[in-house]
């Protein structure tokens, strides 16, 4: 572990699956570093989803680098893939630090834009020539703006919150969002109570198996758009929706019929374009997460697109920076190849400067 004082060649934020990937291979590659997680205990996002989630309903986890990933099964996800990351921490020795909540990031020097970093939590900072950014996106849900959403009377929440449906038994409940979380709560609550599903735009389902092919396409879409320095979208939104078996039951019970968005929300429920009222006891967004880039603020990295342009895991205008779990990474499998990525990245901008503690090293 490293010592105050000391510069670090790397200093990786957020230890879920993209940045213990990372960590891995900065590891391997000689390359010291530091991870500073701000949870208190290994799983990243993973220990906050929800109880029913099992690990046969999960869309799939991806094998961490030497570690298989657990096998589908009835067992609660939100204990099983941490229990696994724990031990992955421990196997291979990473140098996690927690809870360290990251702040800010900026130039050590502002006289040398292009020397070390600093990234502060409180009153502890460390110094790195790079940084590699694995934040992901559970801290910051997103819920889009409706009038009269704060008048509602009955149950709000975001995917980032639900706990299982219980808590909407009996009650008349409004899904909004048209991705696959929210497929996937509607399956857990229509067999339970009365559900409505509502999207901006009609869903687009895929009636054929994902191929590797058609997955890596999708993939290099969202690609070109992060390149292109513009907010990243979801590979779903490429890929289209499938109904999985455990959600035959919701289909048959008209789950699935999708109503457009509505005008507005009052006391009681929504009114639609049209003006009728469609009366309802709870909302549940599921309207997808934000990357969480407010620590990178001080470096400027945004463009006048509004997102941050990078190449494979490299920020363009700040080579210093990689994201990884960012746009086509954002996946447990492109998580794991970010993470590798990011670490080669930033053993080719060391070896560049001349700097590093094992800069012979290959990958």
């Amino acid at each position: 572990m490293a010592t105050p004082g000391t510069l670090l060649d790397a200093v990786v934020v957020g230890a879920g699956q993209a940045g213990l990937s990372a960590s891995h291979h900065l590891r391997r590659l000689g390359l010291r570093h530091v991870v500073l997680d701000a949870e208190t205990a290994p799983g990243g996002a993973w220990q906050h989803r929800w109880d029913t989630l099992t690990m046969r309903d999960v869309h799939g986890v991806a094998d961490l680098p030497d570690s298989p990933a657990p096998r589908p099964g009835e067992e609660r996800a939100n204990l099983v893939v941490p229990a696994w990351f724990a031990a992955y921490e421990r196997e291979q020795a990473l140098p996690v630090v927690r809870p360290v909540r990251v702040e800010r990031v900026e130039p050590a020097d502002p006289d040398d834009p292009g020397g070390p970093l600093r990234v502060v939590a409180g009153d502890r900072t460390w110094t790195t020539r790079t940084l590699v950014n694995a934040t992901g996106t559970w801290s910051r849900p997103f819920v889009p703006a409706y009038p009269g959403a704060r008048t509602f009377r009955g149950l709000q929440l975001h995917t980032h919150d639900y706990r299982g449906p219980e808590a909407l038994r009996g009650r008349r409940t409004v899904v909004v969002g048209g991705g696959a979380s929210a497929v996937q709560l509607l399956g857990e609550l229509a067999p339970v109570t009365d559900t409505l599903w509502v999207t901006r735009r009609p869903p687009v389902w895929r009636t054929d198996d994902l191929t590797p092919e058609a997955g890596r396409a999708a993939v290099a879409l969202v690609e070109e758009r992060v390149r292109r320095g513009l907010p990243p979208a979801s590979v779903v939104s490429v890929t289209g929706l499938a109904l999985r078996p455990q959600e035959q039951a919701a289909a048959a019970l008209g789950a699935y019929e999708r109503r457009p968005v509505f005008r507005s929300i009052e006391p009681d429920g929504l009114r639609w374009a049209d003006g009728s009222f469609e009366p309802a006891q709870a909302l549940l967004w599921a309207t997808g997460f934000r990357a969480e880039l407010s620590h990178l603020a001080p470096l400027g990295l945004r463009g006048p697109g509004g997102g941050i342009a990078v190449d494979g895991t490299t920020v363009v205008t700040d080579p210093r920076v990689q994201l990884v779990g960012y746009g086509p990474s954002a996946s447990t499998i492109g998580a794991n190849r970010a993470g590798r990525s990011a670490a080669l990245a930033v053993l080719r901008l060391l070896q560049g400067r001349g700097a590093g503690a094992a800069l012979t090293a290959t990958g």
